[in-house]
């Protein structure tokens, strides 16, 4: 039995509400239990520009290997990640100790007029790094200009207020946890806007052998949700996903079927399918997608 128990979080805004929720969730749940939030400073945090232009697949190691370092050696008791950000493989000694209830995983339009993606004027300035974001806006609509948009949220926003960019995309998730959905002009449809594989899931990280903190952590632990982020990791490896590689899958659960809708651009030409699939067959479901989806890129 532990008296305290410390969380690692990166310093940004969305992380730390992040960390603050689940933190609040675990204080509910063991109030005896002291918590205590630390933060720890990653190579992302402090060095993105190169980070990005030096990473040839993903930058996904930069925002957590810092965190699972002091995971390792025993500084921290457990650490709250972004899923989408978790490498598909965890470092020797560490495992996803809890999978808590998932925010709405769709991508959102902020614009600065409050129109829709649709309603945007001929060659509105629309900002994005993502190259899964750019193929499906070049699929919707061809005539925006898409323009380069990095930074955390607030960032992100003032750049968008400030004249920059005529509308902007992000994640639900994230705005929703830092307070700040009432700047969501559209909430975009899946068939518009494929969301990245495991957006607004979380990752809770802790060591292999505490078992005391894997007991704690069962207790927000959503079972559904982790078989249907499974699937759609799993989906992301086989395509090698990462910041960039332009695709993108969402799971949905439904009398113990499960549909799974992804796509996979290549040479600008996006494909798209979906499959629906006993649960049982769990990761199974997303190669049966990849390989359809394969047979169309065949042709």
């Amino acid at each position: 039995m532990k008296n305290k128990i410390v969380i690692g979080s990166r310093g940004s805004i969305l992380a730390l509400a992040q960390s603050e929720m689940i933190m609040g969730r675990l204080k509910g749940k063991f109030p005896e239990i002291e918590f205590e939030l630390k933060v720890i400073v990653t190579s992302g945090d402090t060095d993105l520009v190169s980070n990005w232009n030096n990473s040839d697949k993903s930058l996904k190691s930069f925002f957590t290997k810092e965190i699972e370092q002091e995971l390792l050696d025993g500084t921290i008791d457990l650490a709250v990640h972004s899923m989408k950000d978790m490498p598909i493989v965890s470092p020797p000694g560490l495992v996803c100790g809890a999978t808590p209830d998932r925010e709405d995983n769709r991508d959102v339009l902020v614009s600065r007029s409050g129109k829709t993606l649709l309603e945007l004027p001929h060659g509105a300035v629309v900002g994005t790094s993502s190259l899964r974001r750019t193929m499906g806006l070049r699929m919707a609509r061809p005539d925006l200009e898409i323009k380069q948009l990095r930074g955390n949220i607030h960032t992100r926003l003032r750049k968008l207020d400030e004249g920059q960019y005529d509308a902007i995309l992000l994640a639900a998730a994230g705005l929703i946890r830092v307070g700040l959905s009432d700047r969501i002009t559209e909430f975009l449809d899946y068939d518009l806007m494929m969301p990245a594989p495991a957006q607004g899931a979380l990752h809770i990280q802790c060591r292999e052998n505490d078992e005391f903190i894997k007991n704690v952590l069962l207790s927000i632990h959503n079972s559904k949700i982790e078989e249907i982020v499974d699937i759609e990791r799993e989906f992301s490896k086989i395509f090698d996903g990462g910041c960039h590689t332009p695709m993108g899958c969402t799971g949905h659960l439904e009398n113990e079927e499960i549909t799974l809708r992804g796509v996979y651009c290549q040479n600008d030409i996006m494909y798209k399918d979906e499959v629906t699939a006993d649960a049982k067959l769990g990761k199974e479901i997303a190669h049966i997608l990849a390989e359809r989806i394969r047979e169309k890129i065949n042709g």
